[in-house]
């Protein structure tokens, strides 16, 4: 098999186990087995660190459901071949070419080379990050429980926030809600999922400036256009819901600009929310799906068509409006194949959007900006929700569920591992010229 189709197939297992743990009657807290589409899409949400869900993380799964979650969580977020990875180097296996491959396409990588020595650092960053997160979550949160039940709840929400997973355990469906206004809370979530977004390769990149005094083009092109989209989806929300009774016009001056850079930064696949997503005005919530559908970046525990995608795009735009030839960014050109690249996982993206949110505007009885939403939310592997996740048919989950999973895996990625055979051309046909525009 192809490594694309490793993934695919890997992916679907650990979801199927995944699926299997979550029907037990010892994963509910009633004690009653949850039936197997609840269970699936779950399981399904939990792997492609999504954060959708049909039923309510905190009240309805008990203490070894939530782990089971939490646990498919963070194979989902780091990869499942990283995980193997990290077993392999316990046990002292050596890594072979064909592993080296498999790694190669999960971190969307164009090379082999330090493939192995990325994956220490990966383990390495997430172990860090994830403790430090649920260190001051735990700390904050002993203050509004009891400090065991504080712990638990910081380790949970630091891996999913890490992942951008966007599951919590508030319970009711309110995510971050109550902490709309806490600082700490916010600052720690909000580092959690830009560091979860930006992806290993820009990390590794930022941790080594010091001794390399250099940035990969990959690395300015992420952190600019993160930075960028984080700033201005933050002055849009702010503008946008600063009036709005349900959302940011009951919260203080300090919380409303607080409360509009985190769900600035939560667009970007993260899924969790400290005001209500429902309520906000329909131009926001339409500009929520234009950040979802760009999603987070290379190489990270996001989904979306990732930044370098757009970025490429824009570039592309400015590029025929100036009338130049190359893409130029940072003083570097894109080759061709990174333009093609770009274009196809866009329309991929963009085909796959649409197609679904049509079939469910027939099977769901809800507004289209409903669907769109969801819909974008699931390919996205964002979590965030309108309201229609529980409400949806049986058909409806079974089109999220796919949705999620072709989101986590890329539309390219499931392509090639549906037709993996490529012939190389043994010519080329004259070129013709059509009209554009």
């Amino acid at each position: 098999m192809s490594p694309p189709q490793i993934l695919v197939i890997g992916f679907a297992l650990i979801i199927m186990v995944g699926t299997g743990l979550l029907m037990l009657p010892i994963s509910s807290a009633s004690g009653h087995s949850l039936n197997f589409i609840d269970a699936l899409f779950t399981a399904t949400s939990a792997t492609c660190v999504t954060g959708l869900v049909v039923v309510d993380t905190g009240t309805y799964f008990s203490a070894f459901g939530q782990v089971v979650i939490m646990g498919l969580i963070q194979i989902g977020g780091l990869g499942f071949m990283t995980m193997a990875t990290l077993f392999a180097f316990a046990f002292k296996k050596k890594i072979s070419l064909r592993e080296r491959l498999i790694l190669q396409e999960a971190m969307n990588q164009t090379s082999m080379e330090g493939i192995v020595r990325l994956i220490r650092k990966v383990v390495q960053y997430s172990v860090t990050i994830e403790l430090i997160g649920a260190l001051l979550f735990s700390i904050r949160f002993a203050f509004d429980m009891p400090v065991g039940r504080a712990i638990y709840f910081g380790v949970f929400h630091a891996v999913s926030l890490f992942n951008n997973a966007g599951f919590d355990l508030m319970g009711e469906f309110r995510s971050l809600m109550p902490y709309a206004e806490d600082t700490l809370v916010n600052v720690v979530a909000c580092g959690l999922i830009i560091l979860g977004g930006i992806g290993f390769i820009v990390m590794a990149d930022v941790l080594e400036f010091r001794r390399t005094r250099r940035l990969s083009l990959h690395s300015k092109v992420v952190l600019s256009a993160s930075a960028i989209l984080i700033a201005f989806a933050t002055i849009v929300i702010f503008i946008f819901e600063f009036s709005n009774a349900k959302t940011l016009g009951a919260l203080s001056a300090p919380g409303k600009l607080l409360a509009s850079f985190f769900q600035a930064v939560t667009p970007r696949t993260a899924g969790a929310n400290t005001i209500d997503i429902a309520g906000m005005r329909q131009a926001t919530q339409f500009f929520f799906i234009v950040l979802m559908f760009i999603g987070a970046s290379p190489g990270s525990t996001g989904g979306g068509i990732k930044t370098t995608t757009f970025t490429t795009l824009v570039g592309a735009v400015l590029a025929m409006i100036r009338g130049k030839e190359d893409i130029v960014l940072f003083r570097q050109r894109l080759g061709k194949d990174r333009i093609l690249k770009a274009t196809t996982i866009t329309l991929l993206a963009l085909g796959l959007v649409v197609f679904v949110s049509m079939l469910l505007s027939t099977t769901e009885d809800h507004q289209f900006l409903m669907i769109l939403f969801e819909v974008t939310s699931a390919f996205g592997t964002v979590g965030l929700s309108m309201g229609l996740t529980p409400q949806l048919t049986l058909f409806g989950k079974v089109m999220i569920v796919l949705t999620m999973f072709a989101g986590r895996l890329g539309p390219l990625t499931l392509a090639y591992a549906l037709n993996p055979k490529s012939e190389k051309e043994l010519y080329r046909y004259a070129e013709g010229k059509i009209t554009i525009g």
